[in-house]
């Protein structure tokens, strides 16, 4: 039996958020950023319901001065067993 890590997309969220504020950014600013039309991806970032693709996570972390384990939460409480 081993346990495979899952990314808590709630908790990453928030943890955007947190971040973003600390940060002194607005969801404007982001998106701004990003260059998005509107800020419908960011709320969604920031609610749990999806998460940046892997180019986006880089340059959230740059923008935030995190790095990309400082975003994501992983949890690791499912496990997996493994027959032969």
């Amino acid at each position: 039996m081993f346990t495979i890590p899952t990314i808590d997309m709630m908790a990453t969220g928030k943890n955007i958020t947190d971040l973003r504020k600390k940060a002194g950014l607005s969801v404007k600013d982001i998106q701004d950023i990003f260059g998005f039309a509107t800020p419908q991806a960011i709320y969604k970032w920031q609610h749990g319901t999806a998460i940046p693709t892997i180019d986006n996570l880089i340059i959230l972390a740059s923008v935030l001065d995190v790095t990309i384990d400082d975003l994501i939460v992983v949890s690791s409480s499912m496990s997996q067993s493994i027959s032969a």
